[in-house]
């Protein structure tokens, strides 16, 4: 069987649907789990989607995703914008990575307009919601098929 995409999530992300909900929606994160599986499955993909308030347990996270995952998809959440730990096993993973935000970091306060993460990103995803994780899933399956046909 294939590797999954692990679909790891951030700081305060299991907060979701109570939140700030005129920013980040109102969908909780079993809901955005829910529909990204949905999204795999149709693709012919499966995703392992993990949560964590902790930076290290994320690092950790990516660094097993080098030998156990196909690529990754991150919400690193507010440590996009500060965790240089998290860009630094990004890139050890050598693996496709799209970052995604539920909301558009560029109509938000000027320290969320950098993020980290996208430095060792293919592709970022942000302001369309929980949708966005779906849009990385399709993005992923066409790299990695692109990938297997070298």
């Amino acid at each position: 069987m294939a590797k999954p995409i692990f679909v790891l999530n951030g700081p305060n992300l299991n907060m979701l649907g109570l939140r700030e909900p005129a920013i980040y929606g109102t969908d909780t994160l079993e809901d955005v789990r829910k529909r990204a599986e949905v999204r795999a499955e149709a693709l012919g993909l499966s995703i392992d989607f993990r949560q964590s308030n902790s930076e290290g347990e994320l690092v950790t996270w990516i660094q097993e995703a080098r030998d156990d995952a196909a690529a990754i998809i991150l919400n690193a959440g507010a440590y996009s914008h500060t965790s240089i730990a998290i860009l630094d096993a990004l890139q050890a993973a050598e693996l496709p990575v799209i970052e995604v935000h539920l909301s558009n970091l560029f109509r938000r306060e000027p320290f969320r307009q950098h993020s980290y993460v996208t430095l060792a990103a293919k592709g970022l995803i942000c302001g369309l919601g929980a949708k966005g994780y779906e849009l990385a899933l399709e993005a992923l399956a066409d790299l990695l098929a692109q990938a297997r046909r070298g």
